[in-house]
């Protein structure tokens, strides 16, 4: 494969398409934390973007190197994300509920929380190893870059809809957020393992 404008195009697209579960994270994280600041915005979405590149990586380095035991841990892909995300989605719903006719308090996102969810959201992406793995290195590598830059963009967004919906939500946006963290595990689950 060659580096061409159909390649960037199609590592956006890929990008897009990883990103959507990040995004709706991101909008939970957002929902349940309306007075963030841009630094850890920022750093969110780094963390998602991070693990959005590293794991098609990981996929593309199995796919080289130990394709056999990737194709039988594939099969636990969308259990593990289930696990994980209803797990922090039902902490998260569990708060709002405790905290629901409080104004204004919310639980913060912790780091082992945003690893989970980075995780999470992303242990899909190691199948786009067998999508890209007629890359070479350098092409493999480029790809990645390009899926953790739209999915940084992605999420910032996510972020800021969450924020400014968050406020308006007040005492429900923790509520409303653990929903769509259950809702997207269950969802990766249906997928992974009906179609």
């Amino acid at each position: 494969m060659e580096f061409t404008l159909g390649f960037v195009l199609q590592s956006v697209l890929l990008g897009v398409g990883l990103a959507m579960d990040a995004f709706s994270v991101s909008l939970a994280n957002g929902l349940n934390e309306t007075r963030m600041k841009a630094a850890k915005m920022s750093g969110i979405a780094g963390v998602f973007a991070v693990f959005q590149a590293v794991m098609p990586m990981l996929g593309w380095i199995c796919v080289h190197t130990v394709v056999v035991y990737f194709n039988s841990f594939q099969k636990f892909i969308p259990w593990i994300a289930l696990v994980l995300l209803c797990y922090i989605g039902g902490k998260m719903l569990i708060e709002g509920i405790k905290n629901k006719g409080e104004e204004g308090k919310t639980a913060r996102l912790t780091f082992g929380a945003l690893m989970v969810q980075g995780i999470a959201t992303s242990i899909d992406a190691l199948s786009v190893g067998f999508t890209i793995a007629d890359y070479d290195l350098a092409m493999a590598v480029i790809c990645a870059l390009i899926i953790a830059i739209v999915t940084f963009a992605i999420c910032i967004a996510g972020l800021a809809i969450g924020k400014k919906f968050g406020t308006k939500l007040s005492g429900k946006a923790g509520i409303l957020g653990g929903v769509i963290l259950i809702g997207i595990g269950i969802e990766i689950f249906i997928k992974g393992v009906f179609f």
